[in-house]
């Protein structure tokens, strides 16, 4: 705003004491015109130095384009509400829900001193144990006051209480909760500090290497029954509910591509929806996948007459070509493990490792392949490649790759 002026007044208080005496007290005034409402206002103060700090930052701020009126600030408990509000209906419930455990017991507040157990349920009912003490949090703080040191001082408490696990996780989402409010509402975020403690490394996902994974594939590719259902999530890195939840209208055959729009809960049940925003997605589909997945068609439990679920219940299996009986309803998670996945790697005498590495792997291999990460974080369905990176790639290939290929990019 051009030609932004503070002015700072003075005068003289008198107040006349229960003795009869007259005291004066020194007053001092902010006058300024409002950048955003164009009226005029005045802050008063006791002490010239806090008119002189308070003028000294509205010209900075309104330097910056950073200028708001504190009264109409919403507070950082206002800021979760309306951040959880966008996740509604956009994402799955148990995610929303841990979302809200985390935004309301670790940023909000007040934090239950206790046990891991008695915060969860004072967070989810709101009934506190007999005695219970409190920390308060950054709930009631205004978005225009919060900086960087109060964000040091919360994530220092939350971790000395919770552990850095969730404190980390915390600041994570408190970072989403701020950059939506300065989007929305106009306040500019404070940065978040910066050395802060980390969590303690988590223990790597054992994960197939491409040899292991080429003897599985092949081994499906002859194993018409069962293959697709243990090849397909190494093919398409797919998270296990996805994969349960897939329907034949979602698999473009033309277009070459798989749309993942929906997850199977663990109950059986279709949620239209998947775990994250960016988790909806097209994932294309390789010749070797869109092989399989065209044989399997062909043998595919019906529901009823019709193709529904690309991985159901398997129902009766009868001489070829006889239908089969009963199937084509939804495969609960545990069956598909005992059922088609641990009987995989048992016979083939690979090592085992959960339906989840199998997107590590897919994940991992194309990173190790040279695709950027972001084009891989679009096939995974990660909103930032930095959860590519940190929590998803890791090294399938031996040190030795690493040095031949710095020998050729050495040698002349």
């Amino acid at each position: 705003m051009k030609n932004f002026n503070v002015s700072i007044t003075s005068t003289t208080r008198r107040r006349k004491l229960k003795d009869g005496t007259i005291a004066a007290y020194p007053q001092w005034y902010c006058e300024y015109q409002d950048p955003q409402v164009h009226k005029r206002r005045r802050r008063a103060f006791n002490r010239k130095k806090d008119a002189e700090a308070f003028r000294n930052t509205l010209l900075l701020k309104v330097a910056e384009g950073n200028y708001f009126d504190e009264r109409k600030a919403p507070t950082v408990a206002e800021a979760i509400d309306h951040w959880l509000g966008t996740k509604d209906g956009s994402i799955k419930s148990s995610t929303l829900k841990g979302y809200k455990v985390v935004a309301n017991g670790a940023i909000r507040g007040p934090l239950l001193i206790g046990t891991k157990q008695e915060r969860a349920d004072y967070t989810e009912n709101g009934v506190a144990p007999k005695g219970a003490r409190f920390i308060k949090l950054l709930g009631h703080v205004k978005l225009t006051d919060l900086n960087t040191a109060m964000i040091r001082a919360w994530h220092k408490t939350v971790t000395e209480q919770c552990g850095p696990y969730t404190a980390n996780r915390a600041k994570s989402h408190l970072k989403s909760i701020l950059a939506l409010a300065e989007e929305d509402f106009g306040i500019r975020a404070p940065s978040m500090p910066t050395g802060l403690p980390r969590a303690r490394q988590k223990q790597k996902k054992v994960i197939l290497t491409p040899d292991h994974i080429a003897k599985l594939v092949a081994a499906a590719k002859k194993d018409q029954e069962n293959g697709i259902y243990y090849a397909f999530a190494f093919l398409a890195g797919t998270r296990p509910s996805e994969q349960l939840g897939l329907l034949w209208s979602e698999v473009d055959f033309e277009r070459g591509v798989i749309r993942i729009r929906r997850i199977q809960e663990r109950d059986g049940s279709l949620t239209e929806m998947t775990k994250t925003e960016a988790g909806t997605r097209d994932v294309p589909m390789s010749a070797t996948l869109r092989e399989l997945l065209l044989d399997w068609r062909v043998r595919c439990p019906r529901k009823g007459k019709e193709l529904h679920r690309v991985f159901p219940g398997p129902g009766r299996l009868q001489e070829w070509p006889k239908p089969r009986l009963g199937g084509g309803g939804p495969l609960l998670y545990q069956n598909f493990r005992k059922r088609y996945w641990a009987p995989a790697f048992k016979k083939l005498g690979l090592p085992y490792v959960t339906p989840h590495s199998a997107r590590h792997s897919f994940i991992s291999t194309l990173q190790a392949q040279g695709i950027e990460v972001g084009l891989v974080a679009q096939i995974a369905g990660h909103a930032n490649p930095t959860v590519t990176l940190g929590h998803y790639t890791q090294a399938v290939r031996d040190g030795s790759a690493a040095i031949e290929a710095l020998d050729r990019a050495y040698s002349s």
